[in-house]
């Protein structure tokens, strides 16, 4: 096997073990701090790193927008990601991060790359309040094993970063357009979990206009503490988990424990087995794929769109009911 395919495996195989790679880069001095921040990005939503090509401006692009890169005679817009988080570089914008996720490709300008991290999810806090940079921060990474005294790195949104410089004029939900005929049984709620607060938002509109009722969980780990007060909870009643949660909606890249994980523990556990599992995600790609199927998922859609969202919810809502 050659070294190219045998790093592609591994790193593929992280996604069994809570773990995940981080890539670590700097975009310049902060507006509240005096020192170049680290931040980071999940490696597989990149495509690849280059140094800076010649952007070509286009007129009247949004704020934030450098123009258009010709990558591989592929037209690339590609985003100022220091000035859309207020940070300015000092040597300039010297590196492209081209990435993939969430149904596009786009780049980010950097200041300087630092290295690749291998993680795992027990070292990613959810970011709270002032942390989550007005919803631009996920999460902080804990980068040392030392978990008292280490470097830390900002995990950044890039859904929301996108979404912030590129908005879109077509509303995310069009509640024409999605069928709200299912019900749950009396008493039973969706559970969904995931750590964007962009995202935590869509899938909230999403449901509502489906007219089911959910609770929301903002890391795998806090999704398998609920699943456990409801499997309690039904227990008292002489229930069992599956008359309280119809069905666990997940992020795939989520603090603490990530979405593989969590599927793999719920289909694992004779109290959730029966529970259908959907994996929704930005990540895209065959590997992901295969690895949600391995870990026992019922069903994968990426992220975001509505009207698909709704339609797998239905359609693996439906199969657990025969």
């Amino acid at each position: 096997m050659d070294t190219t395919q045998k790093e592609i495996d591994e790193r593929s195989g992280l996604t069994s073990n809570n773990k995940f790679e981080l890539m670590l880069f700097r975009l310049g001095i902060s507006p509240h701090s005096e020192t170049s921040e680290v931040y980071g990005i999940n490696v597989f939503k990149l495509r690849e790193l280059m140094a800076m090509p010649t952007v070509n401006s286009i007129a009247n692009s949004p704020p934030h927008i450098m123009g258009m890169a010709n990558i591989r005679g592929q037209l690339i817009p590609v985003i100022n990601l220091p000035a859309a988080l207020g940070c300015t570089p000092a040597t300039g914008l010297n590196i492209l991060m081209v990435t993939e996720f969430a149904r596009t490709t786009q780049a980010f300008a950097v200041e300087e790359v630092d290295e690749i991290v291998r993680l795992n999810w027990s070292q990613v806090r959810a970011a709270e309040g002032a942390a989550a940079g007005g919803g631009t921060i996920t999460s902080i990474a804990q980068l040392d094993a030392d978990l008292n005294n280490t470097r830390l790195a900002q995990v950044l949104d890039v859904e929301q970063i996108l979404r912030n410089v590129m908005p879109s004029n077509i509303a995310d939900i069009d509640t024409d357009k999605i069928d709200n005929s299912v019900t749950l049984p009396p008493g039973a709620v969706i559970l969904a979990a995931d750590d964007s607060a962009s995202a935590r938002m869509l899938i909230s509109g999403c449901l509502d206009a489906m007219g089911l009722p959910f609770v929301m969980a903002k890391t795998g780990l806090e999704a398998w503490k609920m699943l456990d007060a409801f499997s309690d909870a039904a227990s008292k009643e002489g229930k069992s988990a599956v008359d309280k949660v119809a069905l666990v909606l997940t992020d795939l890249e989520m603090p603490e424990m990530d979405g593989f994980t969590l599927t793999k523990k719920i289909k694992g556990d004779t109290r959730f087995n029966k529970i259908p599992v959907v994996i929704h995600s930005s990540l895209s790609g065959a590997t992901n794929e295969v690895h949600v199927k391995s870990v026992g998922a019922d069903a994968y859609t990426a992220k975001f769109k509505a009207e698909e969202l709704a339609a797998t919810l239905l359609d693996v809502l439906a199969k657990a009911r025969k």
